[in-house]
C-alpha cells in the first residue's frame, strides 16, 4: 500500500521537475476528480542550451483508489526542420520523473 497520498505525489513530482533546471516551466495543467478517481495532467517545457532546443514533458498521474498510475512522456529535444537529430533531452526529462518516483519509494 502506498503511504504517499495523491496530492503529495503530484507536489513532489512537480518539485523535482522544477529542481531539474532553471529553464523548466509549467506550460499547463489539468485536474479531474470524482468519487472514485483523481487525475492530474502536467505539461512542462525546458530549454536546452547545448543544442538550442526545447523539450516537453507530459506527466499524467491517476489514482483509481486501488493503485496510482504515473506516466511520463518526453517529446522534442531535437533540432532541425528536416533532419531531426535528438540529443536525448526528452529522455533526460523522463529520467527526472523516474528518479522522483524511486526517491518516493513507489
Amino acid at each position: 500500500m502506498c503511504t504517499w497520498g495523491f496530492k503529495k505525489i503530484v507536489e513532489q513530482l512537480d518539485e523535482d521537475i522544477f529542481k531539474s533546471g532553471v529553464s523548466v516551466s509549467l506550460v499547463d495543467k489539468s485536474n479531474y476528480a470524482d468519487e472514485n478517481i483523481k487525475m492530474a495532467v502536467r505539461v512542462y517545457d525546458k530549454y536546452f542550451m547545448r543544442n538550442s532546443s526545447r523539450a516537453s514533458l507530459n506527466v499524467t498521474i491517476i489514482d483509481s483508489g486501488r493503485e496510482i498510475f504515473i506516466s511520463a512522456i518526453g517529446a522534442g529535444g531535437g533540432n532541425g526542420a528536416f533532419f531531426n537529430f535528438s540529443w536525448g533531452a526528452e529522455g533526460e526529462l523522463t529520467e527526472v520523473v523516474a528518479n522522483s518516483i524511486k526517491k518516493m519509494g513507489l
